[in-house]
């Protein structure tokens, strides 16, 4: 054993008694002490509690504790759920309005183009119904001229042809006074006039099918001076285009002024 653990076991143990022989101490002095009996007193008032209290009365008056701060709760930055599924929900809601608004306006569109090609369908209706009246009525004041012209000539005992210099199959090729005539579906149709040769055709370059009405002006001597697209079931521009072009080559016989009629060009697939 060295001598620093002998110096320490000999502090631990005069430590050990040295506390040993205060508490016997201790003991004794309060074993031995007399408590004296407490006695009675006669309560006293003495003015106002306060000015009664002395001393002792100012020391127990009570100090104001200042209010204890509540600390502010901290406020993060960073976005929390509830703001994200906010912010989702009124994205998906701007979207799906956005959505609904080009599916009305693409009903909106199909339904004016719908409208449109209704209009379209009626006009072209109304005008071949214009058209066929007008040539039916045509055709009623040409008959009736040709009717009033047999009838003179039978007055001066001439039966002559009633169609002029035109063929006997009544083509309307050589100057039909009846002024119309029909060449392998095509048609034309020009008062008191009749088409020198033959109705040019368009060329076959066509690409729709259909029917194509040209309004023709004649000058007094038999010339096509202006052709204009006036209906018809075509709506290719370049079939009508073909129509038009083959309308401004035809020829009729004079007149005394211009005049204005038609040329009806059926087109149709070999």
């Amino acid at each position: 054993m060295t001598k620093k653990q002998k110096r320490h076991i000999i502090a631990i143990s005069g430590t050990v008694l040295f506390m040993l022989l205060v508490f016997l101490l201790l003991w004794f002095v309060y074993m031995r002490a007399v408590v004296p009996e407490e006695q009675e007193g006669i309560e006293i008032a003495f003015g106002e509690v306060e000015e009664a209290g002395g001393y002792m009365a100012e020391q127990s008056e009570a100090v104001p504790m200042p209010e204890p701060v509540t600390a502010a709760p901290e406020t993060s930055s960073a976005p929390s759920d509830n703001d994200l599924l906010t912010q989702e929900d009124e994205e998906a809601l701007a979207l799906r309005k956005e959505q609904e608004q080009k599916e009305r306006e693409r009903k909106a569109a199909e339904a004016a183009e719908k409208q449109r090609q209704r209009e379209e369908q009626a006009r072209l209706e109304a005008e071949r119904k214009a058209r066929e009246a007008a040539e039916a009525a045509e055709r009623a004041k040409q008959a009736e001229a040709i009717a009033k012209a047999n009838a003179m000539g039978s007055l001066f005992g001439n039966t002559g042809n009633n169609t002029g210099s035109g063929d006997s199959q009544g083509s309307g090729q050589k100057g039909n006074p009846v002024g119309h005539g029909s060449v392998g579906g095509n048609s034309w149709s020009l008062a008191g006039r009749g088409i020198k040769g033959s109705l040019p055709l368009p060329n076959n370059t066509f690409k729709q099918e259909g029917r194509v009405i040209v309004e023709i002006r004649v000058n007094a001597a038999g010339q096509v001076i202006s052709a204009t697209h006036k209906g018809g079931t075509v709506s290719d521009k370049q079939t009508i285009q073909l129509a038009l072009d083959a309308a401004r080559k035809a020829k009729f016989t004079e007149g005394d002024h211009d005049q204005i009629g038609t040329i009806t060009y059926n087109f149709k697939f070999n």
